[in-house]
């Protein structure tokens, strides 16, 4: 170990190497009309996956390779965290999910199916259901604890938009882990050991990822971390300090709320405000700033701090932040969180455009904590084409409940030292939560203490997306020519090119070549085909393997190789004597 990173080599097996002319796959000349983003497109036109259906996709040769060497990272890391390697079932009875009360929170999500004799199934989304079961009929005492186990398995979320190739998929391939501890201090100790592990696994795929505070969805838990990779088409949007380096999903991300001049609270006056429905409407027709204002925005909520059945909510916050609809939903503990539509609205008797919470009776109404940051706002008057100024809470009007549940965005002020907030657009490849004890006390998984005590076991929960690591990556590294694979998890080390083989001399040179270099254990794509300098440049270029090696007979009239890596933009002659040691260096990290 080094620098705290397990160095391990990547083993694949005996077949290392391959001729392009045996490869299975093909490139495509066109970008492919259906991609939306550079690893979809490129993905595609390189011949890794096929898709099969919206959100399912066949891995190819090329593919299946660089996944495999993603997964023999992830296990060399999970085992030296002190992992154990188990593997779960993906069709699980829908009692499991019944029990631990999560098929109303996964809802339309969860696939469901019946088997012949009509008993309900689901195809799992994820396994603590089924793991927690296993633990509770194998641990019984303190001594049995503590544990990690992981697997990595197939998911099946039905995703009603699929996007992005393998960025938002339902079915995909995911490391998922587990930690039992006894105690708090246990599972803090499991959280950071799977927390190093996951350092460690994405510095050896070579890639940079940032670890951010994160909501925990429906998962569950309290403590949650995403590693999220830098990318444009990402969908998640971070927001970090370049101060003091915090950092969190903007569905979870707190701020400093914007200033606003203090004050004294001013007599409630109707005003008319002719057409003015919008925030900038109303704030620019009666000359104040946003800040000024109180927004209104209407929710259908379900769930069971809200009601068994649907129910309208009056969201109000001041006029120059949105809402938060994640903090929203955990505050209410909603199942399902929607807008309201506009027949909605109108039933409930509120006025579109002209809504406010003053007078407001029969509705829940939930506030943000800015309405307490500031005075004397403009707010609806409930009445079509008027508003009120000098709304003050709560002199004017009550709330159910008051929390933030605003939306940080760039430039607002970081919670922990004040500085301006940076935004990033990022790819969630990992996530890690602290489940505590909420399906241990549900599934009955407990323990036994010194004393003869029983306790609930505490658990954590970690996972890594195995397909979105290797889509991240081809995002995060890529140019207008094609991919350009971190070496690590690269398919192949090496895309040996021979120009002209039908020329006995290049041929023979470029198979010798080819058989010292797997000899000397490096992976090797060979492009033996008789085709075109250009195809099999634009080839070797598409595929982004870290290094090029060239045989021509330009090459061998000095008894020589093209070395070139794929990050350069001019390739160096290399005596065939040379060509071994010199990629094994260009490949080192």
């Amino acid at each position: 170990m080094v620098d705290g990173v397990f160095h391990h080599p990547v083993e694949l097996g005996e077949k290392a190497s391959m001729r392009i002319s045996r490869l299975f796959g093909k490139t495509l000349r066109q970008d492919p009309a259906e991609a939306e983003t550079a690893s979809h497109r490129l993905m595609l036109k390189a011949g890794l996956m096929y898709q099969v259906a919206a959100g399912v996709y066949a891995y190819m040769p090329l593919a299946w390779r660089s996944l495999r060497k993603i997964e023999q990272i992830i296990r060399e890391e999970m085992d030296a965290a002190g992992g154990q390697e188990v593997h779960l079932p993906a069709l699980q009875p829908v009692e499991l999910w019944q029990e631990s009360g999560r098929e109303a929170a996964f809802g339309q999500n969860l696939f469901h199916l019946k088997d012949r004799r009509e008993r309900d199934m689901v195809l799992a989304p994820t396994h603590e259901e089924v793991i927690t079961k296993m633990v509770a009929a194998n641990v019984s005492s303190y001594r049995d604890l503590p544990l990690i186990l992981y697997q990595i398995q197939t998911k099946f979320r039905d995703e009603p938009r699929p996007r992005a190739g393998l960025i938002r998929v339902r079915e995909f391939t995911m490391k998922d882990a587990y930690s039992f501890d006894a105690d708090e201090h246990g599972l803090a100790l499991s959280y950071d050991r799977v927390a190093q592990a996951y350092r460690n696994i994405f510095q050896r795929c070579g890639l940079p990822t940032m670890a951010v505070e994160a909501d925990s969805g429906a998962i569950g838990g309290k403590d949650s971390q995403e590693f999220i990779l830098p990318a444009e088409a990402g969908e998640d949007t971070i927001l970090h300090c370049p101060q003091c380096g915090y950092a969190a999903n903007a569905e979870r991300a707190a701020f400093v709320l914007p200033p606003v001049a203090q004050e004294k609270e001013a007599p409630l006056e109707q005003v008319a405000t002719p057409g003015a429905k919008t925030i900038p409407q109303v704030a620019a027709y009666l000359s104040v700033p946003e800040s000024k204002t109180l927004k209104a925005v209407f929710y259908v909520a379900q769930g069971q701090a809200v009601s068994s059945t649907a129910r309208l909510v009056f969201v109000t916050l001041r006029g120059d932040l949105d809402v938060n609809e994640v903090k929203l939903n955990n505050l209410l503990h909603a199942r399902d969180l929607r807008l309201a539509t506009d027949q909605e609205v109108a039933q409930a008797g509120l006025v579109a455009g002209s809504a406010s919470a003053v007078g407001l009776k029969g509705i829940n109404v939930v506030a943000d904590r800015s309405i307490q940051a500031g005075a004397n706002f403009v707010v609806g008057a409930n009445k079509e084409g008027y508003h009120l100024r000098n709304a003050n809470y709560p002199r004017d009007f009550q709330a159910d409940l008051v929390a933030d549940i605003a939306l940080a965005h760039e430039g607002h002020g970081c919670p922990k030292c004040g500085t301006a907030l940076r935004s990033t657009r990022g790819i969630e490849v990992g996530h890690i939560f602290k489940l505590g004890t909420f399906f241990t006390e549900r599934l009955g998984a407990a323990y036994l203490d010194a004393q003869g005590q029983q306790h609930p076991i505490i658990m954590g929960c970690y996972g890594i997306g195995v397909g979105r690591l290797l889509a991240g990556a081809i995002e995060q590294n890529h140019d207008d020519k094609g991919i350009v694979f971190p070496a690590p998890i690269a398919p192949y080390q090496v895309h040996l090119v021979s120009l002209n083989p039908e020329r006995e001399d290049v041929g023979h040179v470029a198979d010798d070549l080819y058989a010292a270099l797997q000899k000397e254990g490096i992976e090797v794509l060979y492009d033996d085909r008789e085709e075109s300098a250009g195809v099999k440049f634009n080839d070797a270029d598409l595929l982004g393997l870290p290094v090029r090696l060239l045989v021509s007979p330009r090459t061998l009239r000095e008894n020589a190789a093209e070395v070139k890596g794929r990050r350069e933009e001019r390739g160096r002659t290399v005596p065939l004597s040379e060509v071994a040691q010199t990629v094994r260096g260009m490949l080192e990290p």
